[in-house]
């Protein structure tokens, strides 16, 4: 009998990469969505994709809600948890981003307790990590202090959604293992391109940014984001361990720039831009606001243990761009 996981956030970038590999490797699986006006869109998209959807179901979860978490998760194996507001911009308020995060794994977890299933993949991110380091090399040990100075909320929600993951998980004796995308690029699965990486490779193809922020960190290709968590499900040696998720090296907006520059493309520009620019947005721009942190940011990953358990190698970052800008053009 097919092992069935309950895979929540089915709808984006990362999830529906998640969906297609763990359709595709036999699992059946429940996928939430905060709204069923989603269902159709997913199920296009995967058969677009040719997956077999037979053993995919949609179900509305909202992160804010405590409606319908049991059942859920009710005769399930495993649970995937993807979904989480994602955008470097500073909300508002805070509490608009962290509250769903936390609250959120919270409703994941007491599911979990609830319904008997005892091993939980969740997604977080090497921000849960960097905090406010400049330079040099984080692992899996690191953990960001988000009381730091210039530490945006996204990172903020990251980083106090994963600790809460792991304080419950210790305390109700629940297996977990965390997966730490560093920034993800690779073609879409959908016709989406909302997310961080995508816009930014839209607006460069465009010709849209003349110039680009001086940051360099550890990336990763979307396709394997996705095999992590699907490996993470059943690799026993992964229970209890931070997966750092990303190259050793890190790439920045300007070697992507000039990757598509080599390849043909004419709308890419690799000038850096002063941080002064981004100070001064920020006073009326809250994206760039957020990005304040990162700006001057040039870290390596220590990704030798997840070489180790998965054994792994990660799609080079040349690939995950041209990849990218091929599916995004096609979208544009």
């Amino acid at each position: 009998m097919n092992k069935t996981v309950l895979l929540t956030g089915i709808s984006g970038y990362i999830g529906l990469h998640c969906a297609q590999q763990l359709l595709n490797a036999g699992y059946t699986v429940r996928g939430s969505v905060r709204s069923k006006i989603k269902e159709k869109e997913v199920l296009e998209t995967l058969k677009a994709a040719s997956v077999n959807t037979k053993e995919l179901s949609i179900i509305e979860l909202d992160l804010t809600s405590d409606i319908g978490w049991d059942n859920a998760a009710e005769n399930c194996d495993y649970i995937m948890h993807v979904a989480s507001p994602f955008e470097l911009a500073n909300p508002k308020k805070e509490d608009e981003m962290i509250i769903p995060a936390v609250e959120g794994t919270l409703r994941v977890f007491q599911a979990a307790k609830n319904m008997g299933v005892n091993r939980v993949v969740l997604t977080s991110s090497i921000v849960a990590m960097i905090g406010s380091m400049k330079n040099g090399t984080f692992g899996p040990k690191d953990w960001t202090d988000i009381t730091a100075k210039n530490i945006n909320t996204y990172t903020k929600s990251k980083t106090l959604a994963e600790k809460t993951a792991w304080n419950f998980a210790k305390l109700n004796n629940i297996e977990l293992v965390v997966i730490n995308p560093g920034g993800v690029f690779g073609p879409p699965l959908g016709k989406n391109l909302s997310g961080q990486s995508m816009s930014s490779l839209d607006q460069m193809l465009r010709g849209k940014l003349p110039m680009v922020p001086k940051i360099a960190f550890p990336m990763v290709d979307v396709r394997d984001v996705a095999s992590l968590h699907v490996q993470a499900l059943s690799n026993s040696n992964a229970t209890g361990k931070r997966i750092v998720a990303s190259t050793g090296q890190p790439n920045g907006f300007d070697t992507a720039a000039k990757i598509l520059i080599d390849a043909g493309y004419k709308g890419p520009s690799t000038r850096i831009a002063p941080d002064f620019i981004f100070y001064l947005m920020a006073i009326f721009n809250r994206e760039a606001k957020g990005m304040l942190g990162l700006l001057k940011t040039n870290l390596s990953a220590d990704n030798s243990e997840t070489h180790t358990l998965f054994n792994w190698t990660p799609i080079p970052f040349k690939k995950s761009v041209l990849d990218t800008a091929k599916a995004v053009k096609a979208l544009q």
